[in-house]
C-alpha cells in the first residue's frame, strides 16, 4: 500500500454532523492551514511526546493528518505512515509534505475506516475526533485496526472538550441566541465513550490550553482560517459588519491588564493501551 492513494468517497451526514459540509471546509483552508494552525501544533506536540522516540518498523495510523505537519515528524522517527483524512484538499498538501516514500494516503471517515483488522501498531489522531457526533465510533475502529497479537499497540488521540472557546460562546451569546460555537462533549463522556469501545486501560490527560489575542476578529480569522468554522447547527447566512463589531464589544470583557483577549481550549489527551 505504500505511496498509494485511495480515493474512495468515504463522506457522509452522520447524526447531524455533516460530513460533506467538515470536509469541504477543510479543503477550503487546506493551502492557508498552516499559517493559523499554532494552538493545533501546540496540541500534537504534547500528543506527539506520549509516543515512542524510535518507530522504526511501525506502522503508524495519523488519522485526520491535516496538511501532514506530524506525519512528517512521525517519518522522522521512522514509522510507516498512512495520512488519513476527510479532506481530498488537506490530503494533497500532506502528500507534498511528506512525499510518497513510506506513506499511504487515504479519504478515509474516521467512523468507518477503510483499513484491514489488525494492521497497524499505532494510532495518532489529534484534534479530528471533535468532528465525530459519537466519539465511540471512531474509537472502536481505532481498536479495531490496531494490532492485537503479542505486540499490541496503543492510540494516542486529542480532542477538545466542553468549555472550549468558552469567552467566544460568551461574546455571541450576548448578541443573539443563535449557535456559533460548537458544543463539546465532556471528560465523563469520554470515559463513557472510551467504555463502549471496549477499551478498558487507558490515561487521559485533560489541560486547559490558552492563546492571547489582540482582538475577537483575530481569533476568528484563526477559526476559519484552519477551516473550523463550520458550526453543527448554524444558520449557513452571511454575519455583517455590525455583528462583528458587536462580538468584538463583547469579548473585551476578558481582556487582561495587557489587553490581550484569551481563547481558552479544554483538551483532552488520550492513550489507549490495547
Amino acid at each position: 500500500m505504500q505511496g498509494s492513494t485511495n480515493t474512495a468517497h468515504a463522506v457522509c451526514e452522520n447524526q447531524g454532523v455533516d460530513k460533506v459540509a467538515v470536509a469541504s471546509a477543510f479543503c477550503k483552508a487546506s493551502t492557508h492551514y498552516d499559517n493559523y494552525a499554532q494552538f493545533q501544533r501546540d496540541v500534537g506536540q504534547r500528543l506527539l511526546a506520549k509516543m515512542p522516540n524510535d518507530l522504526s518498523g511501525k506502522t503508524v495510523l495519523d488519522l485526520g493528518c491535516g496538511t501532514g505537519y506530524f506525519a512528517e515528524k512521525l517519518l522522522a522517527r521512522g514509522a510507516s505512515v498512512i495520512c488519513a483524512d476527510l479532506s481530498p484538499g488537506m490530503l494533497l498538501e500532506a502528500k507534498q509534505r511528506c512525499g510518497e516514500h513510506k506513506v499511504t494516503y487515504l479519504l478515509a471517515d474516521a467512523e468507518e475506516l477503510p483499513i484491514e483488522s489488525n494492521s497497524v501498531d499505532y494510532v495518532f489522531s489529534s484534534l479530528a475526533l471533535q468532528w465525530c457526533a459519537d466519539l465511540s465510533n471512531p474509537l472502536r475502529e481505532i481498536k479495531r485496526v490496531i494490532k492485537s497479537n503479542e505486540h499490541r499497540g496503543s492510540a494516542f488521540f486529542s480532542t477538545l472538550l466542553d468549555g472550549s472557546l468558552s469567552e467566544l460562546k460568551h461574546a455571541w451569546a450576548s448578541i443573539d441566541s443563535y449557535q456559533h460555537v460548537n458544543d463539546f462533549i465532556t471528560s465523563n463522556q469520554v470515559k463513557i465513550a472510551l467504555a463502549q469501545a471496549r477499551c478498558a486501560e487507558y490515561e487521559l490527560d485533560c489541560p486547559t490550553v490558552t492563546l492571547w489575542y489582540q482582538s475577537a476578529f483575530e481569533l476568528m480569522r484563526d477559526l476559519k482560517g484552519i477551516g473550523a468554522n463550520h458550526v453543527v447547527g448554524r444558520s449557513q447566512g452571511l454575519t455583517s459588519r455590525k455583528t462583528f463589531m458587536q462580538v468584538e464589544h463583547a469579548y473585551q470583557v476578558f481582556k487582561n491588564q495587557f489587553g490581550l483577549l484569551p481563547a481558552s481550549y479544554q483538551v483532552c489527551l488520550g492513550v489507549i493501551h490495547l
